[in-house]
């Protein structure tokens, strides 16, 4: 009997580690969804600037917003995730 409580206990704790990386695959992407619209927001930003406070700020924003873009993406390709799979899990 204890082995198997100890092969049911090894199985439930790998679904629940499965389950905790889906959820960081998810999260990730909407991270990344959300880093990619600031990025664009940015941009419109630097578009209508006037005056130079405006525009350093506005290229200081494009800056950031992009770098923290490319660091997600960085990190999402450190990852082992299939995007097809997280697309189809974000919309069903």
């Amino acid at each position: 009997m204890k082995w198997k409580f100890w092969v049911r206990s090894k199985k439930q704790a790998a679904l629940k580690q499965k389950k905790t990386e889906l959820q960081e695959q998810l999260e990730l992407y909407a991270e990344i969804e959300t880093a990619k619209q600031e990025w664009d927001n940015a941009q419109r930003y630097f578009e209508y600037a006037l005056g130079k406070d405006q525009i350093d700020y506005a290229v200081f924003a494009m800056a950031a917003a992009e770098k923290r873009y490319e660091m997600l993406i960085r990190k999402a390709k450190r990852m082992p995730v299939k995007w097809s799979n997280l697309k189809g899990g974000l919309s069903g």
